[in-house]
């Protein structure tokens, strides 16, 4: 499903609840959600929803790789990566 499938859907949605926006509105909140979550997942907190999942960041320390191309080794540095974690209900949802 692509972006603007999802708007839509949500925007439905959000009608039957009896909450009208425009889809500019949707896209917009939206955006502001997934800013926001990774704002905070910079920062290094993480964010639980319940019946959702948690959001949080984690490290990968460094290690060795090959380049496919060549075979040749070479070094990938440690980084930071954002993490997602299903909770048991979006689990069985999804069953």
């Amino acid at each position: 499903m692509k972006k603007a499938d999802f708007i839509k859907q949500l925007s439905e949605r959000l009608e039957k609840e009896a909450i009208e926006l425009p889809l500019i509105a949707v896209d917009k909140v939206l955006g502001i959600i997934f800013d926001s979550i990774g704002n905070v997942i910079k920062k290094g907190d993480s964010i639980l929803i319940p019946g959702f999942g948690t959001f949080k960041q984690t490290k990968r320390s460094a290690r060795k790789g090959r380049n496919p191309q060549t075979g040749e080794e070479i070094k990938i540095k440690a980084r930071k990566v954002p993490q997602f974690k299903a909770s048991t209900a979006l689990k069985e949802k999804v069953k």
